[in-house]
């Protein structure tokens, strides 16, 4: 007998938080490089340049800039994101007049995971946009778009949007990121969920049963599908974040075509290498903290 609502809402919120804290904390240091490649492409040779280049100019501490708000946006992202993730499910259930609980299929679910991810968009979006700039204050200084020697906290980026753009200003960046996860999240539960089914079926077992390593597996090729179908709308995203900082920037079509225009297609997948390296290990440690904290809490809240 599955837990009253409140209970498995509970659940769902504490596990993905469980497992956005996991995400960050396993792939830190590439998402700063992405960030900084996204935004500066024309700085860097590449993933390794980037990597020591960051190294040398400011010291290691500097690929793990931006982890506070990066804790806060994964977390606060998947703990909403599985909330919504299951009660989305709900809906499609009653969308398609199943029985409350019943199995949904693969594709059932990346629907649910596609409509949960524009809950999570609202909170992620203030929370990436202070760890964007963040990220990339160091490039920011070194091209004159802002005055150099500024104070580089959270709470200094923090201040610096509420005192120039006001409390709306932390939402800068939210139409491309809406836009990202919708397609995005259908990709990513799709294939994590159609992986899970490919390994139950190859080893004889269900779903719960295929172990760590498969179960990482289906994480990281979730991740990578996310990643393949919505990079160039992410770049288009951390640009508008990340220049807003030097005062007011076009939206979501202008900067895309913008980047196309002076920079090339190309431009819009700077900073993939280091992405693709991360998703298998933090999207790998995101769903095994996410399902083994679930299974733990249902198994604590009993019948």
């Amino acid at each position: 007998m599955a837990p009253n609502p409140i209970t498995q809402a509970i659940i769902d919120f504490s596990a993905g938080a469980a497992g956005g804290t996991a995400c960050v904390l396993s792939g830190q240091p590439f998402d700063t490089a992405k960030v900084k490649m996204q935004t500066f492409p024309s700085m860097y040779r590449g993933f390794i340049h980037c990597l020591v280049s960051t190294v040398r100019e400011v010291g290691p501490f500097g690929l793990y800039k931006g982890t506070a708000p990066a804790l806060l946006a994964n977390i606060s992202e998947n703990a909403v994101l599985f909330l919504g993730y299951g009660l989305c499910q709900d809906a499609v259930r009653f969308l398609s007049r199943m029985d409350k609980g019943a199995d949904l299929s693969d594709l059932q679910k990346a629907s649910a995971g596609s409509l949960a991810s524009i809950f999570s968009s609202m909170a992620l979006c203030p929370t990436e946009l202070v760890k964007c700039r963040l990220q990339a204050m160091h490039e920011m200084e070194a091209t004159g778009k802002v005055a150099a020697g500024q104070r580089s906290t959270v709470w200094s980026v923090v201040k610096t949007v509420l005192k120039t753009n006001g409390p709306l200003g932390f939402y800068q960046g939210l139409t491309s990121t809406i836009v990202r996860e919708i397609p995005g999240y259908f990709c990513f539960f799709g294939a994590y969920e159609l992986s899970r089914t490919t390994f139950a079926k190859h080893m004889g077992t269900d779903k719960e049963g295929i172990g760590i390593l498969p179960l990482m597996f289906s994480g990281g090729f979730g991740g990578a599908c996310l990643w393949l179908v919505v990079y160039p709308i992410d770049c288009v995203k951390s640009r508008i974040q990340v220049y807003s900082l030097a005062g007011k920037q076009e939206g979501f079509m202008k900067t895309f075509m913008a980047i196309i225009r002076t920079e090339g297609f190309s431009a819009l997948y700077s900073g993939l290498t280091p992405t693709m390296i991360r998703t298998f290990p933090a999207n790998g440690a995101l769903f095994l903290a996410y399902e083994y904290t679930h299974r733990l809490m249902m198994d604590a809240a009993g019948p």
